[in-house]
């Protein structure tokens, strides 16, 4: 059985025997062929050939073709800042400023999108036959965030008519990346949407069951199977995501696979997920790895499962230690003796706490994945400053990215359990959900 079928069986809901395997290789993709992000995600040769070396040194079961969820706001007039190591941020939201609903809709020719779909018809021709290639899009609501910014979320209170407007046409869009990307022969689509992380199951309810419940039915129809891939906490929200009805749902690390499992089995979809990105896959050894894979493995039973990383894997993540990640899915029972008796280092960083009831002013700590790669992170990061843009000097900002070993022993000494979180004076006040710009304010009031 090939990989692709392995994929195709499990998102069917068949019994099989073995467990995919589906690195999320974005920008890292480049790595591996010495090209920075930027190059790998503007030159169609240099993002092609990275993406066979993916497929020759992993043995991917299913693998992506781009993991860019900018595409889309680039060509609606986003404009984006572009890092060496990371995929770009949307510095810029046309519509922070009016409450217009844009009627425009992206054509092949428009953007990165040509280059796009030339890749994916190579990567089709090339591994096609053994590999379930997936086609990432930016989700609605995520697309929303990017060209209104944080008053969506203000919105959402304020003015859901205008939400619910907004979002059908986002979700118009997402439709018709969807539908480019199925004909270019993509079997899987996946509308990544990190967003869906920081919202209330009653939101989800009131504004994006109904978008996503139509695009996953118009994938169905067009033949392909779909994906549900939400970054950060969406544990609370995991059961309103099967009510949608897609094929496939896939989280990361702050969501439990145990619990979550549970709740996909009973709906019968296919869950995928969740190996820590920085502590394990960046940071930590082979061992670490492979053990991580084999109690992920351990912990759940293995029928309507994929293994992955929990998002887009970090640019400078070794490869020996996604190698490690890929024998021990295909070769559980032989990895499972080499690390026996494997028992992993403590992270040895002294970091040093605040003095919280003695600080000259108020300190709006935002613990994020990091602000500059994670959608739903750079939208609290981006709340918060608008905290310090209202205050100025009378308070403090400080952004600690869980992508160092500093940052990663702060954020086990203060107990934070969920990223992104914003802390104010050591007090955790939001987590995993995106404050309006009133509630932080209110919040920062009370301390002043």
């Amino acid at each position: 059985m090939t990989g692709k079928e392995l994929i195709y069986r499990v998102l069917k809901n068949e019994d099989v025997k073995a467990v995919p395997w589906v690195p999320f290789a974005g920008v890292h993709a480049g790595k591996l062929k010495g090209y920075n992000a930027e190059e790998v995600l503007k030159d169609g040769n240099k993002l092609f050939t990275s993406l066979i070396e993916v497929n020759k040194i992993y043995h991917p079961d299913g693998q992506p073709v781009i993991f860019d969820l900018q595409i889309e706001a680039e060509v609606l007039g986003c404009k984006l800042k572009w890092a060496e190591d990371t995929p770009p941020t949307v510095v810029s939201h046309p519509l922070a400023e009016t409450k217009e609903v844009p009627a425009t809709i992206p054509t092949r020719k428009d953007g990165r999108i040509p280059l796009v779909l030339d890749v994916m018809e190579k990567m089709k021709q090339a591994v096609g036959d053994k590999t379930a290639l997936y086609g990432l899009i930016c989700g609605p609501f995520t697309l929303a965030s990017h060209l209104r910014g944080t008053d969506l979320f203000m919105d959402m209170i304020t003015d859901p008519d205008y939400v619910k407007k907004l979002l059908e046409y986002t979700n118009k869009v997402a439709l018709t990346m969807a539908g480019y990307y199925i004909d270019t022969g993509m079997d899987v689509i996946a509308a990544v949407d990190p967003m869906v992380s920081q919202i209330s199951p009653a939101h989800f309810r009131e504004f994006l069951n109904e978008p996503f419940s139509e695009l996953f039915e118009f994938i169905r129809s067009k033949g392909a199977l779909s994906s549900f891939f939400v970054c950060g906490n969406a544990s609370n929200n995991i059961e309103e995501m099967c009510l949608t009805e897609p094929d496939s749902i896939s989280v990361d690390e702050n969501v439990s696979m145990v619990e979550a499992k549970e709740i996909t089995d009973r709906y019968n979809i296919a869950l995928g997920g969740n190996i820590p990105l920085t502590t394990v896959m960046l940071l930590g050894s082979q061992q670490d790895n492979m053990k991580c894979v084999v109690e992920l493995l351990d912990s759940v039973s293995h029928n309507n499962l994929i293994i992955s990383p929990g998002c887009d894997m970090p640019y400078d993540i070794p490869p020996e230690n996604v190698i490690a990640i890929e024998q021990a899915v295909h070769q559980t029972e032989q990895v499972r003796q080499m690390v026996e008796n494997y028992e992993a280092e403590d992270l040895d960083v002294e970091v040093e706490i605040p003095d919280y009831e003695n600080l000259d002013k108020p300190l709006v700590e935002v613990f994020t994945l990091d602000s500059d790669t994670c959608a739903a992170c750079t939208y609290m990061y981006a709340a918060a400053l608008e905290g310090k843009k209202y205050f100025g000097d009378k308070i403090e900002v400080r952004e600690y990215k869980y992508n160092n070993r500093e940052n990663i022993a702060r954020v086990r000494k203060m107990g934070v359990k969920h990223l992104p979180s914003i802390y104010i004076n050591g007090e955790l006040k939001f987590s995993s959900i995106v404050p309006n710009r009133e509630e932080l304010l209110g919040e920062i009031k009370k301390c002043l």
